[in-house]
């Protein structure tokens, strides 16, 4: 299989989150940095290996014809699409679309903090940085709500099973696909809650991460309604690599949900069920805290593929 860009790499401390639009003509220049940006990690994380730092990059539905159309024969990714709004009767998932992804992670936030100063000098011009996110760690893998996040992650060979394209679609084997959104907290109304509450709108006591029982998680509780089965009852999973983000002065308390997988479809699946309902009325409890404000869906090409592109 050709060589994927590190989407399996283990959580870290700290994670910039970029996303770029096209500048008209920059195609080029936005090709030759993405075959790039695995070299730049390489060169900036080796100053400390101990971090881990990397970068994962990924393009968006109306940019990839733009940026690899002239080199791949007019042949695409079968997942790729435009992140598509999901409005429920309550809550809305908006799509605000983006055309280059970054998302660079390490153990501290001064080696991401170079490598997104690197990689945005070498696009200036080409592609427009139109959000920019540091998220952190908060203490033991908890967001902001106090909750510990991405137990259910995939491990050992299940983790390239889930989220790296194969024979499915051999031309893009390698792949993979990212769907970003961002959530703002209304911390003072969560805070409210008795944890007992808290608990059952999630699916998991608080202090232990144990998953609850079904009868005692509340209907639209955030666990049952992302966990989600083929139609032989074989769990879909795919890889989340969360961070806490915000601005204190700002009152501005959020979680950026960055979640990999083969398949685009079983995040979309999970998502219409959180904001639609499974069964349709009943959506995630966390909505009623927690309001969505950015959302895109990008491909992820193999090192392979971002390194072919360039002569």
């Amino acid at each position: 299989m050709p060589e994927p860009q590190p989407v399996t790499s283990p959580l870290t401390r700290a994670a910039v989150f970029l996303v770029l639009t096209l500048e008209a003509g920059g195609e080029e220049t936005v090709r030759e940095v993405l075959a790039d940006a695995p070299g730049m990690a390489r060169a900036i994380g080796f100053r400390n290996v101990e971090a881990s730092l990397s970068c994962v990059a990924g393009i968006g539905s109306a940019a990839y014809d733009a940026v690899y159309g002239t080199v791949s024969g007019g042949s695409r990714p079968a997942g790729l699409h435009p992140f598509a709004e999901i409005r429920g009767p309550v809550h809305t998932a908006p799509a605000t679309g983006g055309d280059v992804f970054f998302h660079i992670k390490a153990e501290q936030l001064d080696l991401c903090f170079e490598l997104a100063a690197r990689l945005t000098q070498r696009l200036r011009g080409a592609a427009r940085v139109v959000d920019e996110v540091h998220g952190f760690r908060y203490f033991d893998r908890r967001d902001l709500l106090g909750f510990v996040d991405g137990t259910e992650n995939p491990v050992g060979q299940a983790v390239d099973a889930a989220l790296l394209i194969g024979d499915e679609d051999p031309g893009f084997a390698g792949g993979s696909y990212v769907i970003i959104q961002q959530y703002l907290h209304d911390l003072d109304a969560w805070n409210a809650m008795a944890v007992e509450h808290q608990e059952a709108a999630v699916g998991r006591e608080k202090l232990s991460d144990i998953e609850l029982p079904d009868d005692q998680k509340a209907p639209g509780a955030h666990t049952a309604l992302t966990s989600i089965e083929d139609e032989d009852g074989n769990e879909l999973a795919i890889l989340r690599d969360n961070m806490p983000f915000g601005r204190v002065a700002d009152g501005e308390y959020g979680t950026y949900f960055i979640g990999y997988t083969k398949d685009p479809g079983v995040i979309e699946r999970m998502l219409r069920n959180m904001f639609i309902g499974d069964p349709p009325g009943t959506t995630d409890r966390l909505l009623e805290v927690s309001r969505a404000t950015t959302g895109a869906l990008f491909y992820v090409p193999s090192v392979d593929q971002l390194e072919a592109a360039v002569p």
